[in-house]
């Protein structure tokens, strides 16, 4: 009997041995033919998937220059803005996806040579149009903080253009992703932007504007004064827009 069980432990061992062997030489033959060529470490698309796509992400940072938007305890939007921008294009950037910052400077973007008394804030919005118009397959994405007068409000909130029907797409996965991984307690729905919103309103290709938080709460405004949290902010935007992108071109 004892040598009968012992046959039978030795045969169950020896074929849990095969299984694994034939397991470990199907995936060294799959990573030498590159049918794992379309997927990165982390499970999601690779570069050159990505790639693929031809979609150009045009990340606006809000305000500059003479406008810095709103501001609390020193910490002012436009600089925040920018930031975010900057680690958003990086991160896209660095998975396969090509971006363009509308600005890379503390500056709006009106033209200086031109006739511009009073007439700043529109010029500078027109020159963001542009840039985003001269891309085919364009994702428009701009970045903003948020402020209002009862300091008791929190959390980021997304605007969608609706001039296609895709900024709708795009702006709920990055509320849901948000939600889901940096803010739990988020409530807020995404929402529509009107004519008040000049490039939302304008645009025709997939656009949305993010407010990331309101720097009239004291606590969010020390998180986006952290450079930790910004870097946490970017990246899940990046891969809510990754995700859009990825399911958008199926």
């Amino acid at each position: 009997m004892d040598i009968k069980r012992g046959y039978a432990r030795r045969y169950i061992l020896n074929f849990a041995l095969f299984c694994l062997f034939c397991a470990l030489l199907f995936l060294i033959l799959m990573l030498l033919s590159g049918n794992f060529a379309h997927f990165g470490v982390n499970g999601g698309a690779s570069e050159s998937t990505l790639a693929d796509r031809g979609i150009t992400v045009i990340i606006d940072a809000g305000h500059g220059g003479e406008d810095g938007g709103a501001s609390y305890n020193g910490l002012v939007e436009k600089n925040v803005n920018l930031d975010i921008a900057k680690r958003l294009a990086r991160l896209l950037e660095g998975e396969g996806v090509s971006t363009v910052l509308t600005r890379e400077r503390d500056e709006l973007l009106y033209d200086k040579s031109a006739d511009h008394k009073g007439k700043k804030k529109i010029l500078d919005m027109r020159a963001r149009l542009e840039i985003a118009e001269k891309y085919e397959n364009a994702v428009f994405v701009s970045i903003h903080q948020n402020y209002f007068s009862q300091a008791k409000y929190r959390g980021l909130q997304v605007w969608y253009s609706q001039n296609d029907a895709r900024s709708k797409i795009l702006a709920e996965t990055v509320q849901g992703k948000v939600r889901k991984t940096l803010q739990p307690d988020n409530e807020r729905q995404t929402k529509q932007g009107t004519s008040a919103i000049f490039l939302l309103h304008n645009l025709k290709c997939p656009a949305v504007l993010i407010e990331c938080g309101f720097l009239s709460n004291k606590e969010e405004a020390a998180l986006l004064a952290n450079e930790e949290y910004r870097e946490s902010l970017a990246k899940v935007i990046s891969s809510a827009i990754i995700e859009y992108i990825l399911r958008d071109s199926t």
